[in-house]
């Protein structure tokens, strides 16, 4: 006779971290000015969205930090998939849609967070660094290296934070930081950080996210 089975035990709801991106490639002679003032005009829009841990709005410039491209490339920490899944489909998205075209929105699940050595400091530069995952490498130790990768990122002078997350669509890692100088050393695609919205950024978890 099957022996009856008492309930399932619930999981305790928790936080999550989700790193988003999307890039508009802006043509060589634009002028960047218009996204700064864009940025200032509009950036306040989501210093109190819910579900948000942070928003950096990022530019890059042709000839700046070897940068080949113009470009406007806000990149996201979200606390919660509801307050990522408004922003995209709730309105807010149409904004820069309306005015760029609908860009690609890239998503990564987060791996790491730290804040960093400078975290009470004002970000001005952000540096970016995807990378493929090897075929041939055990995945538990790869991403606990991605993890340690965080937090050395996070302990060097001027870093005021650091994360780790990957696509396991197509098994792309992305190391994100920010910093509060214009020329950091970490390795990686340099941006602008023209404002940052960090509504949730204290309640983001810390560390390894398994």
């Amino acid at each position: 006779m099957a022996r009856a089975r008492g309930p399932l035990p619930r999981l305790k709801k928790e936080r999550t971290m989700h790193a988003m991106q999307y890039e508009m490639t802006l043509p060589a002679d634009y002028d960047m000015d218009i996204i700064r003032d864009r940025v200032s005009r509009l950036g306040h829009a989501l210093d109190d969205w819910d579900g948000l841990g942070f928003k950096t709005y990022l530019m890059r410039e042709r000839g700046v930090h070897g940068s080949p491209v113009n470009q406007y490339a806000p990149f996201y920490l979200w606390n919660t998939m509801e307050g990522m899944n408004t922003f995209l489909w709730g309105g807010a998205f149409q904004g820069p849609v309306n005015d760029f075209g609908r860009p690609a929105v890239r998503q990564w699940t987060g791996l790491a967070y730290e804040e960093g050595r400078a975290a009470g400091s004002p970000a001005v530069a952000a540096v970016r660094r995807r990378q493929r995952v090897p075929d041939a490498v055990p995945l538990s130790a790869f991403m606990e290296d991605a993890v340690g990768e965080a937090g050395r990122l996070a302990a060097q002078d001027g870093a005021v934070l650091a994360a780790a997350a990957v696509d396991s669509h197509r098994w792309e890692l992305v190391h994100f930081s920010l910093w509060d100088h214009r020329t950091p050393k970490a390795p990686g695609e340099v941006f602008e950080v023209l404002h940052v919205s960090q509504p949730g950024r204290r309640e983001l978890p810390r560390g390894r996210q398994w």
